[in-house]
């Protein structure tokens, strides 16, 4: 009866997990390295870096005239050359606006962002992503 429960358990904690990115918009990700600062969002200001370096630079069309400083998406690899989406879901924070112009993509992550949802570290992904 035990062993019921906890699978019960466990495959409605893996349904939500899933079902949470349901309503997500469709863009791509790519990655970018150091320096990361100054950004536009908190300048030279060290500890505008969420725990894990798990950070953004998003587009013109995400930066929402620096709206978007502070904001938190959840992102999901959908595809990409050579199959190289991780299975997991992560949570990032905004801090600066993409600077190559035009965006080569909706977010340019941080290494270790795009290293959590990515197995190749150059690849260009399809994401699906949500505000949080």
């Amino acid at each position: 009866m035990a062993l019921q429960a906890t699978i019960m358990a466990l495959l409605v904690v893996f349904f939500f997990k899933h079902i949470s990115m349901a309503r997500g918009d469709i863009g791509m990700a790519t990655t970018y390295g150091p320096p990361y600062l100054p950004t536009l969002c908190n300048g030279n200001r060290i500890d505008q870096f969420p725990p894990g370096n798990l950070f953004v630079a998003v587009n013109e069309g995400l930066w929402d005239n620096g709206a978007a400083c502070g904001r938190r998406y959840r992102i999901r690899c959908l595809s990409g050359r050579n199959h190289p989406c991780k299975t997991d879901i992560i949570e990032v924070q905004v801090v600066n606006v993409c600077p190559k112009s035009p965006c080569p993509s909706s977010f340019l992550m941080s290494k270790e962002a795009f290293r959590a949802i990515s197995r190749l570290p150059n690849a260009r992904l399809n994401v699906e992503y949500i505000e949080i």
